[in-house]
């Protein structure tokens, strides 16, 4: 660790779309990095990449590549694509995820950290800002706070998953949709107050709709607003736009959030704490692949010290995601 690297790291990207596209920007900018391919299920020719000058392979010519690869960074979504094609990938390459779906990374870890150990490669899953970075911070806030209540509140930002959900109601064009959370809930939480809030007092869905000509407008919003999981446990907002305007005001991906740790410590608790981590995001999927890169750092340097299997944010050792010699980091920021 205390020695420069000579050789870049090699990475390969899986999938390009706005996560991968964020990868492959972010690869750039690291020097101690070097993008091999771009791999993808469309037709390769048809892919123009960020950067230009990049090979773009289709995703069966993967293992080809695996001798030329260090790390291969997965950028699939959650719901199909990482839980078949992680595996199989981890078999053969060290790789880095973003896999999102807080439910079931318990049973995802166990698939991955049986693969990869068997292989003798590392895996390292749901890396991003949450799961990922905002993990990171509730575990350290209640390791330091054991005696407090913790909090996480996202947006205002965009939900893509939530936004998806929308487009496939019958009679929608086009949807986004804001995360927002309730100004007057995080107040209460930073005045130390540690309030029980509900679902629906913490967060507020705000939509923007561009309907089908001569679509129902009221049964899509109907629809909209009693969805479960998605939006019923919410006060949902649905406003219906023009496309012009949808594409003039609502193609970024912004997001952010934060996590609050209100505690106490004292003998008699007397003495208030508040821990905040947050984030703002102009680009959600240019920082998750930002962060996703920087642990593909990580994966290399664990797999070349033989700590083979699945590994989580929690994990990892924070000096191995930095590019400096832990020497200059001692040095410079500590």
């Amino acid at each position: 660790m205390g020695e420069a690297m000579i050789d870049k790291i090699k990475l390969g990207i899986v999938g390009y779309g706005n996560l991968g596209k964020g990868a492959e920007l972010a690869i750039a900018r690291n020097p101690d990095m070097e993008l091999v391919a771009v791999f993808t299920r469309r037709e390769p020719a048809a892919v123009k990449t960020e950067t230009g000058n990049v090979r773009v392979l289709p995703v069966s010519r993967a293992e080809e590549m695996a001798e030329d690869i260090d790390v291969m960074v997965l950028c699939g979504g959650s719901a199909t694509d990482l839980p078949e094609q992680g595996p199989i990938f981890a078999g053969k390459f060290n790789t880095v995820d973003s896999f999102d779906t807080h439910a079931k990374i318990p049973e995802y870890y166990a698939r991955m950290d049986a693969v990869a150990a068997a292989a003798q490669k590392v895996s390292i899953i749901s890396i991003g800002w949450d799961p990922g970075l905002f993990s990171l911070n509730r575990m350290l806030a209640a390791a330091f706070l054991p005696a407090g209540r913790q909090y996480t509140f996202w947006g205002r930002g965009v939900s893509q998953g939530h936004s998806d959900a929308i487009r496939r109601i019958p009679g929608v064009k086009y949807a986004i949709q804001y995360t927002i959370p309730v100004t007057d809930a995080m107040e209460r939480v930073r005045r130390g107050e540690n309030p029980v809030l509900t679902t629906r007092e913490k967060h507020i869905r705000d939509c923007y709709v561009v309907a089908e000509p001569g679509a129902d407008k009221e049964e899509i919003a109907r629809k909209i607003r009693t969805m479960p999981h998605y939006f019923a446990e919410y006060d949902t907002y649905v406003t219906f736009v023009t496309e012009e305007e949808f594409k003039r005001e609502h193609t970024a991906m912004p997001h952010g959030g934060c996590v609050i740790h209100s505690g106490s410590t004292g003998a008699c608790s007397e003495h208030k704490q508040l821990f905040e981590f947050s984030l703002q995001l102009d680009s959600n999927p240019e920082f998750t692949a930002s962060v996703l890169v920087a642990y593909a750092r990580a994966a290399y340097r664990l797999y070349r010290e033989g700590q083979y299997g699945a590994k989580t944010i929690f994990d990892v050792p924070p000096a191995y995601v930095s590019p400096w010699p832990v020497d200059k980091l001692r040095r410079e920021l500590l």
